[in-house]
C-alpha cells in the first residue's frame, strides 16, 4: 500500500501537508480518505486545543453542532491491532474516540508534542510533513469552555478543506 498525501487548509492559519500510512492503519486511512473525498471536513473546526498536547477537529461546525460520521474499528495495539506501531510524536495524526475502543469516526487529533502515554491506545495513521508551524499557531489560540466542552477556541479555527495531493 502506498502512502497518501493530504493537505489541510485552515482559515487564517495556513496549510499543513500530511503523509498517511495505510500499512499502519488501513481502515482508518480508508475512512479518513473517504471523508476527505466527500468534503466532509469542509467548514468544520478544531474544537479542542490543548497547548503542549494536541489539537482536535473533524467533529463539529463553528456552532458546535456535532457532525460525526459512522464509527470504525480502532486500529491500535490495545484493541488487538499490534501492527500499528506508530508513536504519538509531535506532528502525528491520530483518531479521536470515546472510552469505547471502536468509537472513532471522523474526529482526529494532531500531536503538538510527544505523548507516549497514547501509544497503542489510539489509531495513529500519519504525520505532518510540512506546516508544523500551523499546529503551533493553532495550539496558541485562547480557549475556554463551551457547554460541556472544554479547551474550545474562543474564535473558531475553521478547516476550509482537506484534499488529497
Amino acid at each position: 500500500m502506498e502512502n497518501i498525501n493530504v493537505k489541510i487548509t485552515v482559515k487564517d492559519f495556513g496549510e499543513m501537508e500530511l503523509e498517511l500510512y495505510p500499512e499502519k492503519a488501513p481502515k482508518t486511512v480508508e475512512n479518513f480518505v473517504m471523508l476527505v473525498k466527500s468534503n466532509f471536513y469542509e467548514n468544520l473546526i478544531f474544537h479542542r486545543v490543548i497547548p503542549g498536547f494536541m489539537i482536535q477537529g473533524g467533529g463539529f461546525d463553528s456552532a458546535m453542532n456535532d457532525t460525526n460520521a459512522a464509527s470504525i474499528k480502532g486500529e491500535f495495539a490495545a484493541n488487538g491491532f499490534p501492527q500499528n506501531d506508530l508513536k504519538h510524536k509531535r506532528g502525528v495524526i491520530s483518531m479521536a474516540r470515546t472510552m469505547i475502543p471502536n468509537s472513532a469516526s471522523s474526529q482526529f487529533f494532531i500531536m503538538h508534542n510527544d505523548s507516549p502515554h497514547l501509544d497503542g491506545q489510539y489509531a495513529a495513521f500519519g504525520i505532518v510533513t510540512k506546516g508544523i508551524e500551523v499546529v503551533d499557531k493553532i495550539a496558541a489560540v485562547p480557549t475556554g469552555n463551551y457547554g460541556y466542552h472544554s479547551d474550545v477556541p474562543r474564535v473558531p479555527v475553521v478547516i476550509e478543506k482537506i484534499e488529497i495531493i
